[in-house]
């Protein structure tokens, strides 16, 4: 199993927008791609230096072959969108993470 993680620090100006973005449309589409069986959306508990409030948004899939079709067929428009409506208020990095085992 693998999580695709995405951290996003968002700007408290636009926080709100995006969180009802992030919950009603975002992760909604990001299902709906078929590629990933669960999502969950963390806040991050630590005070961030440059302000906002960070989050860690976690998407599980069955494989690194089925994220590897989610970067080629569903990506680039989903993440145009992000920018779109977010641009400059919005920090993202993502990381792929490799379940080893569950307890």
């Amino acid at each position: 199993m693998i999580i695709y993680n995405v951290t996003t620090n968002i700007h408290e100006s636009v926080h709100d927008q995006w969180m009802i973005w992030m919950q009603h449309k975002h992760i909604p589409e990001m299902l709906a791609t078929g590629k990933f069986s669960a999502a969950r959306l963390v806040r991050v508990l630590v005070e961030e230096e440059m302000g906002g409030v960070t989050y860690s948004t976690q998407y599980t899939t069955d494989s690194k072959e089925t994220l590897e079709k989610y970067y080629q067929e569903n990506a680039p428009a989903l993440q145009a969108e992000a920018l779109k409506l977010f641009a400059d208020k919005m920090l993202t990095f993502r990381t792929e993470l490799e379940v080893i085992s569950e307890h």
